[in-house]
């Protein structure tokens, strides 16, 4: 009982709880839990320029939803309180980033109970990652309601165009490559880093539009 009166749990729970952690996190689990249920099925890719045969798994493309659900919790409505906090937010703001890419990191792993391999995963990790940080850059942007335009915004023309006519990802169709890709594991890394700059250092706003109000 004394630990559940201790302040700094009081904070933390307030701090996630306001963000609505808990119900994307229910949210996405239950998106992870369909990925496992089907984790032995492939997503055809649908080239608009060649005829081409190119699949990726599911547990590859699911991260996507992890990354947009999560990062809806990215901003508080409380954003006047947060400001006027005696204690360093952005601490607790980059904190709670990290927190966020393990959680997405685990429900990504979750299809390996399933049989998914570990390339599968691979990638799968991978893409959370920089799905994650384009889902953070874009709720700076444009406001945790709309954290899934960049995501959504790459990987539409990822699917419709980043296959080479000799079957094959195009170079900059990172969420595609093999999880043994470099330059793919380098373009995602570089975009949660981004985006965990944009996301730490900027006001903990719900949308713009409520910060106008």
């Amino acid at each position: 009982m004394s630990l559940l009166r201790d302040p700094r749990l009081s904070a933390v729970i307030a701090f996630v709880r306001c963000r609505g952690l808990p119900r994307a996190s229910g949210v996405a689990l239950l998106v992870a839990l369909a990925a496992t249920a089907f984790a032995g099925q492939r997503v055809a890719v649908p080239e608009f320029r060649y005829l081409v045969d190119f699949s990726v798994p599911v547990a590859e493309v699911v991260p996507l939803a992890h990354a947009v659900i999560l990062a809806t919790t990215l901003f508080s409505p409380m954003a006047d309180l947060e400001q006027t906090s005696a204690q360093p937010m952005s601490r607790h703001r980059g904190v709670y980033l990290v927190v966020l890419l393990a959680l997405a990191l685990g429900l990504s792993a979750l299809p390996l109970i399933a049989g998914a391999t570990g390339e599968v995963f691979g990638s799968a990790a991978r893409n959370v990652v920089g799905y994650l940080g384009l889902s953070m850059i874009s709720a700076r942007l444009f406001g945790s309601g709309l954290a899934w335009l960049l995501p959504l915004g790459v990987f539409g023309p990822t699917l419709l165009l980043g296959v080479r006519s000799d079957n094959t990802p195009e170079p900059w169709a990172w969420s595609l490559h093999t999880s043994s890709s470099t330059s793919a594991a380098v373009v995602a890394t570089a975009l949660w880093v981004i985006g965990v700059y944009a996301a730490a250092t900027g006001r903990p706003r719900q949308t713009e539009r409520a910060e106008q109000n």
